[in-house]
Order: C-alpha cells, then structure tokens, then sequence
C-alpha cells in the first residue's frame, strides 16, 4: 500500500514523499521513494485546530509574544535531550538573531546530562514536579522528558508544548522508538516535531517532519545520536516560524501507529531455534550497548559479547553431515570466532562473558575442547547453547502490548 506525505522544503518547492508498508520478516518496514532526503517540511492543514493549540485570538488577549525571542521552558533528562538544550542554549546567546529570550529547564531531580549542562551554563532549574513557573513563557519544549504533562500546566504556555520525537509518527510511539526502528529492520527512520495533548504520549498534531534513511549496520546508540542532531536542528528551524507552523499543522494519520515500548532484559534472551541470522543482527544493534544478549548454557546464564554477524556455513556441515541442532556450538580457530547455530545458519561472537569475560579460545579451551575431542553422533550438551526456559508472557510483545500502552497512554 502506497502512502504520501507533502513537504515543503526550504526553497519553498512543494515535494511529494511517499512510502510502501511491507509487512513480513521481522514486521513493517518503510521503504521511501522519495531522492529527496534533505530539508523536508510538513505541508497541509490542520484539521482539528481548536485542538492544537491557541487561537489568534488567543494569543493577542495574552501576554504571548508575535515573534521571536521566544520565551521558552525546556524539558528534558538524557543524552538525546541535551542536544535540543545545547543549540536553544547556542541560539539565546546570539543576540544577532535575537530567537530566544528567557530558557529555564525542567528535570528530574537527580543527576542527569540535561541538569548537569543546565548547571554548568547557569539556566534555571526546576525539579520535577515540584516546580513552581512564576514567569510569563511563550512556548515550552519537550525531549526525552519520559513524564506526562498536565493539561493545566501545557494551557500555561500559549503556543503550547512541542515535542522532539525521533520517528515518523504515528509510527514507533512510545519511550524507545530508536530501538524499534532498529530492531524491526527499517531502512527509513526520521524525526517529528509535534505539539502535546494531555494524557496521551505522541499523538499531538504535527509541526515540521523530516525522513533519515538508516545506515547499514548502524546500532541504536548511533543512530540516536544522529536523529537527536537533526531533531535540534529542525527545533530551531520550526521555532523561527512557529506561528506560521502552527497554523500549518497536520493531525497524525489514524493508520501506521506502532508501538514503540521500553526494553528490558527479557529481550535479550536469544531462542536458537526461532531466530533467523539478520534477527539476531538487528537486536544486538539495537540493544547490545545496554543489554547484552544473553543464552543458556549448562543451566548457566551466559552473555554473548562482540557480535561479528552471520558466518559462512562451517566445513563440517557442508560435507553432507546432518544439519547440527540450533544451539550448537563450533570454534573457528583462524577468527578466533564462536559459532552458533540458529534458525537459518550460523552467527559469531568473539567473547562470552559466564563468571568473568572470556575469548571465544578461552571458552573453548577451557570448557568445550574435551567434548569436541570425543567422537560421537550425539551432540554433547556441553556442546549446545539452550532456549531460555519457557516463562509467562512477557507484558511486551502480542496484544499484552498495547494493553500495557493503553494503561501508560501512550495510544
């Protein structure tokens, strides 16, 4: 199914993006059509303004400002945040193009990259949600806040609150889009500017949204990184027309919201005989640098370290020997490699960690050799990594997932 977005780009020619939902393999992926990757808007009209924000009438009954320097209240807690805080904090101190007058933050209190950077630049900190606004702001800014705003407290601002999202919405809401966009394979990613409605994460209309096509190989950490630049770079960009955003605004689509939950450990558990090569490469890329992925092993946690993707079918197995069960394990001493067998062939791993962190010659020496050694037709099972053992479902993944999402309102 075709779908298409109108952008206007900065050189004020309207463009048309479109992008097809191919379902299968490891889920929806978009793949876009557009060679036009660069400096997109979004183009069209909203269609529930009394929705969205302050009316004209509005804003001139209150003390809200026509035009920059905008006075802003920024939300934040993370690395990913603390981009958007850098280049507000940048732009204030330009008094040039004079784009932002008064910046305070919101933060959680205890140490954090957005508080620790708001210290050191002497902004005003407020501690959430004991906070206490006692100024006159004209908008605020929301990036990887992780709380629910008040209806009262977003009414206090009269732009409204608008939020750095680093996905296309509707797809991938939630508080961990970057790893769902790497775990499910998607080759185009992107970032939305919206503004907030109470109550619900994610589902406000939309300012300003730009694609990124994802790199190959490319983990979480690293893409997060990029998306939170670019995310900065169009908050500043929608910040110097936000009126004229506004009034252009667009509510999300009702189709193609996914949904992006927080990971966990239970994630990181590898079923040999259910996942394929590329589904093991994408959730090491996308969870790895905060979870390692982790097996059984003689009844033993083990975690698997340094991932070196999919490896040729070993000798052994191309000689016209039964396929060896999902799970086995082999030792390839010319790369210094672990092997493992899982649904569609093998995958390599160059450490393990079981009490201590170990090569993968060090875990062969140590505890594999002796059984390779012995010739038998029976796999030994010191010789095979295990499913974990089976346990409830877990509360993210199927239907338990969105059930969880609407308990959180994030849908």
């Amino acid at each position: 199914m075709l779908n298409c977005f109108r952008y206007v780009g900065s050189n004020g020619i309207v463009l048309s993006v479109g992008y097809t939902k191919l379902l299968g393999g490891n889920g929806c992926r978009l793949k876009s059509y557009s060679k036009v990757l660069g400096d997109l808007r979004t183009f069209s009209d909203c269609s529930e303004s009394s929705r969205c924000g302050s009316s004209a009438q509005d804003l001139s009954q209150s003390k809200a400002r026509a035009r920059p320097p905008w006075r802003i209240v920024f939300f934040g807690t993370d690395d990913f945040a603390l981009e958007s805080l850098k280049i507000l904090t940048e732009s204030r101190q330009k008094h040039s193009e004079r784009l932002i007058d008064t910046l305070e933050v919101v933060t959680l209190p205890k140490e954090l990259p957005v508080r620790r950077f708001a210290s050191q630049n002497d902004l005003p900190i407020h501690d959430w949600p004991d906070m206490n606004l006692r100024e006159q702001f004209d908008v605020g800014v929301v990036v990887s806040f992780g709380c629910l705003l008040r209806k009262n407290l977003i009414e206090q601002f009269p732009y409204g609150i608008l939020n750095v999202h680093p996905s296309l919405l509707p797809r991938w809401r939630g508080p961990a889009p970057v790893f769902h966009t790497i775990l499910n394979g998607d080759t185009v990613t992107g970032v939305t500017i919206m503004q907030i409605r109470p109550k619900r994460f994610d589902v406000g209309p939309v300012l300003s949204q730009e694609l990124y096509p994802v790199p190959p190989n490319c983990t979480a950490e690293q893409l997060g990184a990029s998306l939170a630049t670019l995310g900065a770079q169009m908050l500043i960009c929608t910040l110097k027309n936000l009126p004229e955003r506004i009034a252009n605004r667009r509510e999300q689509s009702k189709d193609g919201a996914t949904l992006a939950p927080k990971i966990s450990t239970a994630m990181s558990w590898i079923n040999w005989e259910e996942q394929t090569c590329d589904q093991i490469n994408c959730l090491f890329r996308a969870i790895s640098f905060r979870i390692p992925l982790r097996t059984l092993w003689m009844g033993e946690t083990i975690k698997l370290l340094d991932f070196v993707g999919k490896f040729k079918t070993p000798v052994s197995e191309m000689e016209g020997a039964q396929a060896p069960a999902p799970g086995s394990i082999q030792f390839k001493k010319e790369t210094n490699t672990l092997l493992v067998r899982c649904k569609d062939g093998w995958v390599g791993f160059k450490a393990v960690k079981l009490k201590k962190r170990l090569s993968a010659a060090d875990f062969y020496n140590g505890y594999l050799h002796q059984y390779f050694l012995k010739k038998s037709s029976t796999p030994h099972i010191e010789c095979l990594f295990q499913n974990p053992r089976p346990q409830p479902r877990d509360s993210h993944s199927g239907k338990e997932v969105q059930s969880e999402m609407v308990k959180q309102n994030v849908i």
